[in-house]
């Protein structure tokens, strides 16, 4: 009787492990990091002077992301993030020197 107490014990701490491993492992942490470093990429490069409407939706579409990851739902914030790391990197695109050549 002891045995398979042991035995019931033992499977249920390996699936409480199991599902608090699966938990962690779905929350979009690169995704956040590479939104936030985009953005970071985009006001570095003047993207609040040259492109401020690009720069403004991928700061609030992160905010609600961060926000969606604080709930834990972590679709949400992992679109979210995506999106605002596509927003960030239109702004540095506009914002880069490379599309603003000298003399024109």
């Amino acid at each position: 009787m002891t045995r398979s107490r042991a035995a019931l014990r033992g499977a249920a701490i390996i699936a409480a492990v199991c599902i608090g491993l699966t938990a962690c492992a779905g929350a979009p942490v690169q995704e956040m990091s590479d939104a936030r470093q985009a953005i970071m990429a985009a006001r570095t490069a003047g993207a609040a002077e040259r492109a401020p409407s690009e720069l403004k939706s991928a700061t609030e579409l992160l905010s609600s992301a961060e926000e969606a990851l604080q709930r834990h739902d972590y679709r949400t914030a992992r679109r979210q993030a995506e999106e605002a790391r596509g927003r960030a990197l239109e702004a540095l695109r506009i914002a880069s020197p490379k599309s603003h050549p000298e003399g024109s």
